[in-house]
């Protein structure tokens, strides 16, 4: 079956060029050039990855990114024009799971894509029952992907949840940005670490408004993070 892509850009030149970069590598493309034609297309099919332009008119590729996010772990690769590492961050954060800067190779394109589908592949495999994670008024469910306070249900983004799953799986252990960067994304990419704070920030953010007496990620000065041990007990 062939890999689905959605593109997503307002500029036809752009759209183009990457129909012809992509269906040469053998995928199935579709398009859209506001970002209310790429929500609506995004409920009609399943897509394996989106290639999201930034800068778009009606709706921009963070406002289209969010509400994606509300529904779908669709891996999404940002486009843009702009390099700066504020962007980068912003795009990252909010629950892209990549960035590519204008002007790019095809190659790396096309890497690119690959990678994301590769590992969103992966995600969904099945695996053994993993171990379940309880902490006072919070628990973690690997193998579900889910997150309780209080009991309740709470909604992270992948990599929101990937993060909060590596420090909850490692309690005895401070992690530097670095390092977190590392793991979240197996060398996939290279920016700036500081999207860890992002992450970070907006899991204390949703912890916080669902309830949560106490913040679960501790900041370790001069290092990066840890999570907060709080009557910790495991079971299977």
């Amino acid at each position: 079956m062939k890999i689905q892509v959605l593109v997503v850009d307002d500029e036809w030149n752009m759209r183009n060029l990457l129909r012809i970069y992509l269906m040469k590598e053998g995928f199935e493309v579709r398009e859209a050039a506001t970002g209310s034609e790429a929500l609506s297309l995004i409920k009609q099919h399943a897509f394996d990855v989106i290639l999201l332009d930034v800068m778009m008119p009606d709706m921009d590729g963070w406002q289209v990114c969010k509400k994606v996010r509300d529904e779908s772990q669709v891996p999404i690769l940002m486009l843009t024009a702009r390099s700066e590492t504020k962007d980068k961050v912003r795009g990252l954060g909010i629950g892209a799971d990549d960035y590519l800067t204008k002007p790019f190779e095809a190659e790396e394109l096309i890497a690119r894509v690959y990678s994301l589908v590769r590992r969103y592949a992966m995600s969904k495999i099945s695996s053994p029952p993993e171990v379940k994670l309880h902490y006072p008024e919070l628990s973690i469910h690997p193998e579900g992907r889910e997150v309780l306070i209080h009991n309740h249900p709470v909604d992270f983004t992948q990599k929101e949840f990937d993060l909060l799953l590596m420090l909850a799986q490692n309690t005895h252990r401070a992690f530097s940005r670095e390092e977190l960067v590392e793991r979240l994304w197996e060398h996939d990419y290279h920016g700036e670490s500081r999207v860890i704070d992002t992450h970070v920030k907006n899991i204390r953010e949703k912890v916080h408004k669902a309830g949560l007496s106490y913040n679960p990620i501790q900041t370790v000065w001069g290092i990066g993070y840890k999570f907060y041990l709080a009557g910790e007990h495991h079971d299977s």
